[in-house]
């Protein structure tokens, strides 16, 4: 059974850094299209607007998320990215970020 938890797990990001995450997606389908990503705080609460900008990018089997900034230190945020693959139903994967100071 293949996880949807990325394979490089929690990610840790400074307060101060702009950081933009690529992820492979042949561990659940080649092609990738139709990207989207949403990004929540540890209450659930969808912060993306407030903490990207610019969009989504696809090359091959590589998605290229939009850049990441302005996260709180000492909190957890999940990042979802959802993509579709040829005709098939959506794919979800996730990843979380752990702000530091």
């Amino acid at each position: 059974m293949v996880s949807r938890e990325v394979t490089q797990g929690t990610q840790n990001q400074g307060a101060d850094e702009k950081i933009t995450y690529t992820i492979t997606t042949t561990n659940w389908a080649s092609s990738p299209a139709s990207v989207s990503m949403v990004i929540k705080d540890a209450n659930s609460v969808d912060v993306t607007s407030s903490v990207t900008s610019g969009s989504n990018s696809v090359s091959g089997n590589i998605i290229t998320l939009k850049p990441i900034n302005g996260l709180a230190a000492g909190e957890r945020y999940k990042v979802e990215v959802q993509f579709t693959a040829g005709s098939g139903a959506p794919f979800e994967c996730y990843f979380y970020i752990d702000c530091e100071a």
